[in-house]
């Protein structure tokens, strides 16, 4: 028995998530006493840097036809690679490729599936949040077989300074009826949900023409943008950058909210951010409930002193 981690790539590279992947399923595997192999498709490279998190082994299936996302594909080459290495977990990274893939591998291998999870497996028993992260629910997984998918930033890293070996894994790929002819990512610099920064904007900035500041204090901290969803709805930002419950949810290690009320809507796709740092002029606004620090004041006066400072503190 085994533990199977599918590790994604975009460009060529692992994305951070695949990371996150390796280190659940290298935690996971060491606890067990087994051994954790992951297996990666499409166009790749560094892919011994795994070994970094436990991972022994990468199967790679290289076939670069695979670049342009196929979900059903996927499924059929880590249900292969779950044969051949008779692994008796499966672990995603709980983003977009996982919850497009682990569902499916779930029905065509019989498995239990947990999303979203939390923390490492107590026996057989998975944590995760519901109620947009109000409550904890723990699930037992009764199949011989058990897929997980783990949220991001959930789990500390461990590095056991490793090299995975990387060998190639031959596998008849199925003509799934569907052919991914080109796929168009937005041209932003850094993708929210691999971001470890942040800094998001709302109403309060009075207006499109007022986000040079945003970008320019995201710029400085190596962050992402994102938006509240009634500026994406009023045209000022990209739909892409809307985060919240009818958005993309993120966790990461540092997210700056600016003239944003914190509705319940917005709350629920960035509660899960390890520090929130809310900047408002209303003091009764909802998000200072659940910021970790709080700055009561003009954005236009506080967002260029920050810019200034973290530019002296670079310097």
């Amino acid at each position: 028995m085994s533990v199977l981690i599918y590790t994604d790539s975009s460009n060529g590279a692992l994305t951070k998530n695949a990371f996150e992947a390796a280190n659940y399923g290298g935690q996971l595997a060491k606890a067990a006493g087994t051994d954790a192999i992951a297996v990666v498709v499409g166009s790749a490279s560094g892919l011994e840097d795994l070994g970094n998190y436990g991972i022994s082994k990468v199967m790679h299936v290289s076939d670069a036809s695979l670049d342009n996302f196929d979900p059903q594909k996927i499924a059929h080459i880590v249900a292969a690679a779950a044969n051949e290495t008779g692994a008796d977990t499966i672990v995603f990274a709980h983003d977009y490729t996982g919850k497009s893939v682990a569902p499916r591998l779930s029905a065509k291998l019989d498995a239990g599936l947990v999303t979203g999870a939390i923390a490492l497996p107590n026996g057989n028993v998975v944590k995760k949040a519901v109620f947009s992260g109000k409550a904890f629910a723990e699930i037992e997984i009764t199949t011989a077989i058990k897929i997980i998918s783990v949220l991001p930033n959930s789990l500390d890293k461990v590095e056991t300074g490793g090299s995975a070996e990387v060998v190639a894994f031959s596998v008849e790929i199925p003509t799934t009826g569907i052919t991914v002819k080109e796929i168009k990512k937005e041209s932003t610099e850094l993708s929210l949900t691999e971001a470890d920064v942040v800094v998001s904007a709302g109403r309060g900035l009075k207006g499109p023409e007022n986000w040079g500041m945003i970008e320019e204090l995201a710029k400085e901290l190596g962050a992402a943008t994102a938006c509240s969803r009634p500026v994406a709805d009023i045209g000022w930002r990209p739909h892409h950058e809307h985060v919240g419950q009818t958005g993309i949810a993120i966790r990461p290690n540092l997210y700056i909210a600016t003239g944003i009320s914190g509705a319940i809507q917005h709350l629920a796709g960035v509660n899960g951010s390890k520090v929130i740092v809310v900047i408002n002029t209303d003091s009764e606004a909802p998000f200072f409930k659940a910021a970790d620090y709080g700055i009561v004041g003009d954005a236009f006066e506080i967002i260029p002193k920050m810019i200034e400072a973290i530019k002296k503190l670079k310097a």
